[in-house]
């Protein structure tokens, strides 16, 4: 598997799910771009529904926050509690070039393409308490949902360190 282009495709990705022995069901809907268009096409797809926040700080560090889609992320707030420097969103250009996907598709699942680290993953503590979670495939027309242990088994193999922090809203 190691000698897979990257940046991986939604099937690539399934295969090293499968390899991993993850269970993904996946759902297939229109494209969401956005909390507010994820909220039309989400339907009844059990778990908690996630968003992410792929940013970049003064120093040039780069971060992934993923969070419960309801919650309001304060970015003035955010950088005392991740310790980071002031954060803006990081461009699409730099979002292709690191996690291999474009902008309204950003995913915890595209680590997958990181495999230098780069990115520093922030999750939201509320979000880590539920059971089942609910991300882009790297793509926007669909959402796959993973148990708990399930995605942290992934970020294991992913590799990346992860802090677990009560975001502020």
């Amino acid at each position: 598997m190691d000698n897979i282009q990257l940046p991986l495709t939604t099937e690539q990705l399934f295969d090293r799910l499968d390899a991993l022995g993850i269970s993904h069901p996946t759902t297939r809907h229109p494209p969401a771009f956005t909390v507010e268009q994820g909220n039309q096409v989400w339907g009844d797809i059990p778990g908690v529904h996630c968003k992410n926040l792929f940013l970049k700080d003064a120093k040039g560090k780069l971060w992934l926050v993923v969070a419960r889609a309801e919650l309001k992320i304060d970015l003035k707030k955010l950088p005392d509690v991740i310790g980071s420097a002031r954060l803006s969103f990081g461009s699409a250009a730099l979002l292709q070039e690191v996690l291999g996907v474009t902008p309204g598709t950003v995913t915890p699942l595209a680590l997958v393409n990181d495999p230098a680290h780069r990115v520093h993953l922030v999750l939201d503590a509320g979000m880590m308490e539920q059971s089942l979670l609910n991300y882009h495939p790297l793509t926007n027309e669909a959402t796959t949902t993973l148990s708990n242990a399930d995605f942290r088994k992934f970020l294991c193999h992913c590799g990346h360190d992860v802090q677990i922090v009560r975001l502020p809203g």
